[in-house]
């Protein structure tokens, strides 16, 4: 799909539905896999390759209890999502792309930020959690630099199992990375 360009530039979130799978897989292959990925700058396509995701993954996450796709719409079309699921006081955020020939431009800085607040105000989470695989310095730089820490603490790649990705390299592992949402405002705008 082409880029899409709403003359207003606005920017509507709404909870991902399951006739969302098809065009959600694509945009998530689309943001790390292959030669399309490299147009954007988080490809993954000289660390894995294979698939990212597949349309059964991500009906069990809209499935989930607890767990949601928040998706990004502009003109009409998806062109950012992520996962959010709530784990007690906090949430995991993960399974999150925008379109490769729309990063660069504040689409991802906007998503994460509805997502932290979407966590805090409808789940009262204290934290946001994620995992990075730890080669991509340059995408926790961006991480660290709205708000997360680096933990040290490291979980290994699931080798092996080709639902994740075919590894290009032996090294391969995720840091967890956190950011409190006290000061991340809720539905009423307090912090």
């Amino acid at each position: 799909m082409g880029s899409v360009v709403d003359p207003a530039g606005r920017i509507t979130f709404r909870d991902a539905a399951e006739s969302d799978v098809p065009e959600l897989v694509a945009l998530i292959e689309s943001a790390y896999r292959g030669e399309a990925s490299r147009a954007g700058w988080t490809t993954e396509a000289d660390l894995l390759a294979g698939q990212r995701v597949d349309a059964e993954a991500v009906r069990d996450v809209l499935r989930a209890e607890g767990s949601r796709i928040l998706v990004a719409e502009q003109g009409g079309a998806i062109v950012a999502c992520c996962q959010l699921e709530r784990r007690g006081a906090h949430a995991y955020f993960g399974m999150f792309a925008v379109r490769p020939r729309l990063q660069g431009a504040g689409l991802g800085k906007s998503v994460l930020a509805e997502a932290e607040r979407t966590a805090r105000a409808d789940w009262g989470a204290r934290e946001l959690h994620m995992t990075v695989i730890s080669a991509r310095e340059d995408l926790i730089a961006w991480y660290v630099r709205r708000g997360y820490s680096r933990t040290g603490r490291m979980s290994p790649f699931p080798y092996g199992d080709e639902r994740f990705g075919l590894p290009l390299r032996d090294d391969l592992r995720f840091e967890l990375l956190v950011k409190p949402l006290a000061g991340v405002p809720d539905a009423a705008g307090a912090p």
